[in-house]
């Protein structure tokens, strides 16, 4: 004997609703609609389900027990199909992501647990350029960008602004001093960026990073030597803000410093014309709330 899954559910709407007019309405179908689905049931079974008067259905007894043990089925039916649709609309497939070092080790690798959990079916590569690369020659899909964006052909969403920090380690200031003006620093050792020049306009009115005995391309590199109490760096509150707060590195020239420079915006930029907009969106959407920037 085979019954199906939507003549059981008209059975309970009618048990739900009280009657098979109400069930009707409830299921936007005809009232022999209903009629048929239950007349069909009874015939099946052998039984009668419902007592019916002129004015009301009421189960029978063999009904109660019946439609007891048929609605948790149901119910399991139903989330497995909901979880087979939800699942089938999740984005799938390979998602290429690049950013700078220090954003993937400080900003993502702490998502990235969350984001695997959220969307199981995309396989995430990740990568780490210092420079701005070109997503089309690096296979890339979406880039994580810091700074001033120039390329027209990409399209851009907002993640954030994250301050821009001039610090020093405890031992280093306590060996050669706090500078308290911008004069000052011409006093003391600088840890610069090979490259790109932005990176060493500090935000300070008129000032720039021209020489330094230490430099790195890396600013991962740039606040470990900061750490080990080389000198003094500019870096990104992303980057800093959880050695500022534990007392490993010490914010300086704070009252100095400009508040608005192009250097703080992040933006993930992608093609416009990508067809992995789907994952992309995924992936944006997930890590833009969780940012500690």
């Amino acid at each position: 004997m085979l019954t199906r899954s939507d003549d059981l559910e008209i059975l309970l709407t009618v048990v739900d609703s009280g009657g098979f007019s109400a069930a009707a309405d409830v299921l936007d179908v005809q009232v022999s609609r209903v009629s048929r689905a239950v007349s069909k049931l009874e015939q099946q079974l052998g039984l009668s389900l419902f007592n019916r008067t002129t004015r009301r259905v009421a189960l029978t007894d063999e009904g109660r027990q019946f439609v007891d043990s048929i609605r948790g089925g149901l119910l399991q039916i139903q989330q497995a199909e909901e979880d087979i649709t939800s699942r089938g609309l999740l984005p799938k497939g390979k998602l290429r992501v690049d950013a700078a070092s220090p954003f993937v080790l400080h900003q993502l690798v702490p998502l990235m647990q969350g984001f695997r959990q959220a969307y199981p079916d995309i396989e995430l590569e990740l990568s780490s350029n210092e420079g701005f690369v070109d997503l089309l020659e690096k296979r890339c899909d979406v880039a994580i960008r810091i700074g001033k964006l120039v390329d027209s052909t990409l399209h851009a969403r907002p993640l954030g602004k994250s301050l821009l920090y001039i610090v020093a380690s405890p031992d280093y200031l306590a060996r050669r001093g706090f500078p308290e003006r911008v004069g000052e620093l011409d006093d003391h050792d600088l840890i610069g960026f090979s490259g790109p020049k932005v990176l060493n306009q500090w935000p300070l009115s008129g000032f720039e990073v021209r020489s330094s005995a230490l430099v790195s391309g890396n600013g991962e590199t740039v606040r470990q030597l900061a750490l080990a109490g080389n000198g003094i760096a500019c870096l990104s509150g992303f980057m800093v803000k959880r050695d500022i707060e534990a007392g490993r590195l010490v914010p300086l020239l704070e009252s100095e410093k400009i508040a608005d420079t192009e250097r703080r915006n992040i933006n993930a930029v992608y093609y416009k014309s990508s067809t992995v907009s789907k994952r992309i969106s995924a992936f944006i959407d997930y890590i833009q709330s969780r940012l500690d920037l």
